[in-house]
């Protein structure tokens, strides 16, 4: 029998919460088109950028950490998660507005363009639960439980984050 703290189970229960409904608040709203509302056509290449930009914080982040700078690591993960928040309320407004666009290459590329799509999509869902059990365990001050999983966390994060930005510049020619 565990032992938890009041706050863990706090934490594990919002966890478990947000890690079941953002998939399905994504999947749900990726059906829904606003009408009468101009497509957001410029939301791409920034949330594209957000995906860049974030695998940048995720590598300074082990930096910062394997130079036993503490303070700047959290610093850098907490900005990481604020901007996958943001490319996700980016992504959603962008798909609650516009066509999905359908990547034109043919033969050999479009079947990587599927594996990365795909496996990005898959592991961007299940990053979730990792990502905020890193951060909650950090939060908790339990460092060692923290290391353990933020090994299997931030490669998951870093594909999805890098993924994200290859599946944009392999589309990106077939934007309308």
């Amino acid at each position: 029998m565990s032992n938890m703290s009041a706050e863990e189970k706090k934490y594990k229960r919002f966890i478990t919460i947000v890690s079941i409904v953002i998939p399905l608040a994504v999947a749900a709203l990726f059906g829904v088109k606003i009408p009468n509302v101009e497509p957001l056509t410029f939301l791409p290449p920034i949330y594209a950028s957000i995906n860049g930009l974030t695998a940048v914080l995720l590598v300074a982040s082990v930096v910062a950490i394997k130079k036993g700078n503490r303070k700047l690591h959290e610093q850098l993960n907490t900005t990481a998660i604020i901007c996958s928040a943001l490319f996700l309320v980016m992504y959603v407004a962008y798909h609650m507005t516009s066509d999905s666009t359908k990547f034109g290459g043919e033969g050999v590329i479009k079947y990587i363009y599927l594996f990365i799509l795909l496996t990005h999509i898959v592991l961007s869902i299940i990053v979730i639960p990792f990502v905020l059990i890193t951060f909650m365990r950090a939060r908790l001050g339990k460092f060692a439980e923290h290391k353990k999983i933020a090994k299997i966390t931030f490669p998951l994060w870093l594909y999805v984050a890098v993924s994200g930005v290859v599946v944009y510049l392999m589309i990106s020619p077939y934007y309308v």
